[in-house]
This record gives structure tokens, sequence and C-alpha cells, in this order.
């Protein structure tokens, strides 16, 4: 099991060496979140009859999928439920556990995610007079068919974890701005390639796109770490 400071677990562990174990993968990570967690539905550790929580492999494999879709991607309790309860928990957190960004993050989706605005609304728990104001400033948009899609449900989950923060949309607009100067820095970019000729072209082409997006984002996130230090505020 990668990434458990004691290798693979044999058994079952107690919720405090479940802690050792994922302390440095997670340092926020506290005995009451993981107990939170369980209330949750998100993990169901066995009991022994004394009430005591013994957490297998698969427990802790668990655990680590909720708690990297939520540091990562910064979804929603309800939305990782769905993930969970679809079998797709574990595969979405080993593409991004520990990684950052990557150039597989800028793949196109499956197009499975279709819904309303009150759906929408629904599934990260915000108001849908929000949503709306978010689509009013460019930051989420309906597809043509007239649904939100995976990229509306990620943009407005992220929302709803900065809206507890006072986070309002009129804060956000220059996010909307940055992300049309990038995409056409990332058109520039892949200029070169825009014409090829055989699948094997055109897949290095979306790959040339996808590396160039992932290293914009790194780059943000880089500076704004480098101005939270020098600011001392970080």
């Amino acid at each position: 099991m990668s990434g458990l400071a004691r290798g693979p677990v044999v058994g079952t562990v107690s919720i405090g060496e479940v802690l050792t174990l994922l302390k440095r993968e997670f340092p926020d990570i506290t005995i009451s979140k993981i107990r939170f967690l369980e209330t949750e539905g998100l993990i169901t550790p066995e009991r022994t009859p004394s009430g005591y929580r013994r957490f297998a492999e698969r427990d802790l494999e668990q655990l680590r999928s909720v708690l990297t879709l939520q540091r990562d991607q910064y979804l929603p309790l309800k939305v990782i439920r769905e993930h969970l309860e679809e079998g797709a928990a574990e595969t979405a957190g080993q593409a991004v556990a520990g990684t950052g960004v990557r150039a597989d993050d800028f793949r196109a989706g499956a197009g499975k995610v279709r819904l309303t605005r009150g759906e929408l609304a629904e599934m990260v728990e915000l108001p849908e007079a929000l949503i709306a104001s978010l689509e009013s400033i460019g930051l989420v948009w309906a597809t043509p068919a007239g649904h939100y899609d995976e990229n509306a449900l990620a943009i407005a989950g992220i929302v709803a974890q900065l809206t507890p923060l006072g986070v309002e949309p009129r804060h956000l607009r220059p996010f909307r701005v940055v992300a049309d100067r990038d995409s056409g820095l990332v058109e520039q970019i892949a200029t070169p390639f825009s014409q090829p000729k055989d699948k094997g072209q055109r897949e290095h082409a979306h790959e040339v796109v996808r590396a160039a997006a992932a290293l914009l984002v790194q780059l943000h996130g880089a500076l704004l770490r480098a101005e939270l230090v020098r600011g001392g505020i970080s």
C-alpha cells in the first residue's frame, strides 16, 4: 500500500495507529476527523465486541481516497460519497494522490455528468442563486444542451469550499480573466502542432496542450506560495 509510513497493514489496526500511518501524508488529519467521516458513512471500520474501531487495509485505502479527494479536488462530502458508491474513489485517489496537478488532469471528461442548475446547487450545497452568480461572471456555464458538466461541478465544488471563508463571486472575477489569458497562451504554444497528419501526431498535440496547462497551474501555485511566504502570511 503506497504512501504509508509502515508499509502494508497486516490484520487490522486501531484508530490511533491509523492516525500515525496517515499523518505524514495528511498532516491535518485527527481522530475527530476520522470519526466524523465514519458518521458520514464514508468509511466503515469494523467494531470489536467492546466497541473499538479496527481498520483493515481496505479501510485505510478508502480513507486515503476520501482525504485525497477532499485535499486535491476540493470535492464536497456528498460528491465523494457518490464516487464511493460508484466504486470510482479508489481510481480517482490514485490519479491525484501526492502528485499535484498533472497533464492527465486536463483530459476531456467522459461527459457523464449532466446536471440542471438546481441539481448542481444541491450537489455542492450552494444556493441556486449563487450558481447563477457564478454563471453571470463566467466561472461556470451550461453546455449547448443546457446541462452542467463535470467541469462546472469541480469549479462549483471549489467555490463551495471557499464560501465559508467569506469569499464571494465578485472576488473570483480575476480568475476568469486569468483563465482566458492562460487559455490563449496554451493555444499559442499549441499552434506549431495544430495540424497533425495522423493519430499519433494528434495525440502528441493533445499531450503538449495538457502539459502546458498543467505547468501553468503549477506556476500559479508556486507564485502564490512564494508571495504568502514573502508576506509572512504562511
